[in-house]
């Protein structure tokens, strides 16, 4: 694996839309996520978060109602949602 950077990929109205690592694929195409994975509504409230392993989601995943509640809630293995997933709505119900 090459080395990571952090990318930071903006709404047009300049505010971070997702935050990753990752790094360039062995063969130079194509950019693959391998770290933590973050996005964000335009507001700048927290939308979702997780973990890549080599391109594929891997492990626990949040996702954010704009208000910072949270809207769900599971794990990945290698890509496939594992288990049971849990969903809230913006009271937190």
């Amino acid at each position: 694996m090459s080395d990571l950077n952090i990318a930071m990929i903006p709404y047009q109205s300049g505010a971070t839309r997702f935050e990753y690592s990752r790094y360039l694929s062995q063969d130079g195409t194509k950019w693959v996520r391998h770290g933590l994975f973050r996005a964000f509504h335009e507001n700048g409230a927290l939308a979702s978060e997780g973990n890549y392993e080599n391109g594929v989601e891997n492990g626990l995943w949040r996702d954010f109602h704009e208000n910072g509640q949270v809207a769900a809630e599971g794990n990945y293995l290698y890509g496939i949602e594992k288990g049971k997933w849990k969903y809230w709505d913006e009271s937190g119900a």
